[in-house]
């Protein structure tokens, strides 16, 4: 995969909560132009784009992580950030035996997770 493209209502209110974030994770802001798109990259990882829309559609994002510490500084970066608690940090048995996540809501409702022991 080479990129994604989320659609937001508020580039600049996107932009600044990605930032937050995202940093702990080890992204960064690899493109920007005022209230029409906002893009992130990691090394190894599909580019990262959100772009203005009349309308949203609610998506997941799951963004790995190294290990649980970079997992609880995502959900307080987010909580800091204005996000929405979606799921405090620990561990998801559920999803696999390994599998350590926290969950938030973004400014435009879309469900953002931080997760080590993954499934990719």
């Amino acid at each position: 995969m080479d990129h994604i493209s989320v659609p937001v209502s508020d580039v600049a209110r996107t932009k600044a909560f990605y930032e937050a974030i995202l940093v702990p994770l080890g992204w960064s802001c690899s493109g920007w132009r005022a209230e029409r798109y906002v893009g992130f990259k990691k090394r190894g990882s599909p580019a990262l784009y959100f772009g203005a829309a009349d309308r949203t559609a609610q998506v997941h994002l799951a963004f790995k992580a190294n290990n649980e510490e970079e997992v609880q500084a995502f959900h307080r970066a987010a909580m800091d950030a204005g996000g929405a608690d979606n799921g405090k940090p620990g561990p998801r048995p559920d999803y696999g035996a390994a599998y350590y996540a926290a969950f938030v809501v973004d400014p435009d409702g879309h469900n953002v997770e931080a997760v080590v022991g993954g499934v990719g």
